[in-house]
């Protein structure tokens, strides 16, 4: 397949400008104003869209093996493509769990079989995620992206460290779901304002970046290259920033709702439940300065779904999670860039050419390079509406949203997935 994308606003990590794009063989094989049209090309008129290199999620859930009722490799990859996502990164509380090589190869099946776009796994940090026993890093890295027990905090600082060393000798990443059991309580929103007012019980903020600053404090020690996933509190934003200041090699993600939202918009509602919680206002605004800063090196969505029957019991009961990639890019869009708080470029960077960078996964647009194009609308404006979304989970705070930055089509390989 041949695609000429004509007068398109080509956006990369700190540039933007017009030009057309010409696909052929999978790759994109021109770059220049003013290309003639080949023979059997489709043309597309880009002007006044976005066109960039395929986003990039290095937070995804798409619970397959486990639980397809919540979203397969399939519907998962149909809503990634549909957001303008060619890679994504499947966090590993599925069931079995990537914890051996064996285990691996039952999802990497699924992958290969329904995977629309690139479907990168993780592996566990430890044997079935319980937080004991490490796994075996050398056998697994050949075949995931980086390791993580996401959705448990590693408890005992010893483990971790173990973790790490092993991290270190197998040059590995580790991404960690920072969360301190000791400090929770039965919490399951942030403990501010809202819990009073609602009688709700609370997470407190220091269960997650007490945890950071303990595996920062293992990381600088050992050297290991460190990834924090889905931070939420200022005080988080603070230790990572400090510690990268020493040289300490530290990533860290957070997601769209910690950015554009807080706990004075909760509703007693499912779609408002998920891990971290939404915390203050304070926290929100800590975030966006480390964005701005290049403290937070990317956002990711932490995409996990639901049934609607479990997202229907509301805060207290309703199980942790929401859905993001249909929603992510047209949400920062209008809300950060239109608004003035970063750059359209440096939005692309945070959720492509960062991400890449910090996971060591290859892709940027350029000629010669891999045809894994998004193209987006930013001129239109468009009500969210979960019931439309290609993911099996419609849980979102964003639904009803009036937003701009739909994505029209999405390329993989020279092949449209959307």
């Amino acid at each position: 397949m041949k695609l000429l994308f004509q007068n398109a606003t080509i956006v990369t990590a700190g540039t933007s400008y017009v030009s057309d794009l010409l696909v052929a063989d999978g790759k994109i094989e021109k770059i220049g104003k003013g290309l003639l049209v080949p023979d059997g090309c489709e043309v597309i008129d880009a002007r006044g869209k976005l066109l960039t290199y395929g986003l990039c999620d290095v937070h995804v859930h798409f619970r397959e093996p486990g639980r397809p009722d919540k979203e397969t490799i399939l519907t998962g990859s149909q809503a990634a493509a549909a957001g303008g996502y060619t890679t994504v990164c499947t966090m590993p509380n599925l069931d079995p769990c990537p914890d051996t090589p064996e285990h691996l190869a039952e999802q990497q099946r699924l992958i290969d079989e329904a995977g629309l776009i690139d479907v990168l796994p993780y592996a566990t940090l430890t044997v079935g995620r319980k937080g004991f026993v490490p796994v075996d890093m050398a056998a697994l890295k050949p075949h995931v992206v980086a390791f993580s027990d996401d959705g448990s905090g590693i408890q005992d600082r010893g483990v971790m460290q173990q973790l790490m060393e092993q991290a270190v000798r197998e040059d590995v990443i580790i991404a960690a779901h920072c969360e301190d059991n000791s400090l929770l309580h039965g919490g399951y929103i942030h403990a501010g304002r809202y819990a009073e007012a609602h009688g709700h019980r609370g997470i407190v903020s220091e269960s997650e970046w007490g945890q950071i600053a303990r595996d920062l404090e293992v990381a600088k020690e050992t050297g290991c290259r460190y990834h924090v996933c889905h931070i939420s509190t200022k005080e988080s934003v603070d230790v990572i920033r400090k510690y990268k200041a020493q040289g300490v090699r530290v990533t860290c993600e957070t997601a769209p709702h910690y950015l554009t939202l807080c706990e004075d918009d909760l509703r007693e509602e499912g779609r408002f439940k998920m891990n971290p919680p939404l915390r203050s206002a304070g926290d929100r605004t800590a975030l966006l300065e480390g964005l701005c800063d290049g403290t937070i090196d990317c956002i990711a969505t932490d995409h996990a779904p639901h049934t609607a029957e479990e997202k229907g019991r509301g805060l207290a009961n309703s199980p942790f999670g929401i859905v993001g990639l249909e929603t992510s890019f047209a949400v920062l869009y209008t809300h950060l860039v239109l608004k003035g708080i970063i750059s359209l470029e440096r939005l692309v960077e945070l959720m492509n050419d960062a991400p890449r960078r910090a996971f060591r996964i290859s892709g940027k647009l350029a000629e010669g390079e891999p045809a894994d194009l998004a193209l987006f609308d930013i001129e239109n404006k468009y009500q969210i509406d979960s019931k439309e979304f290609k993911s099996k989970g419609k849980a979102t705070p964003f639904d009803g949203w009036t937003v701009k930055g739909r994505c029209v089509m999405t390329v993989k390989a020279g092949d449209r997935v959307q």
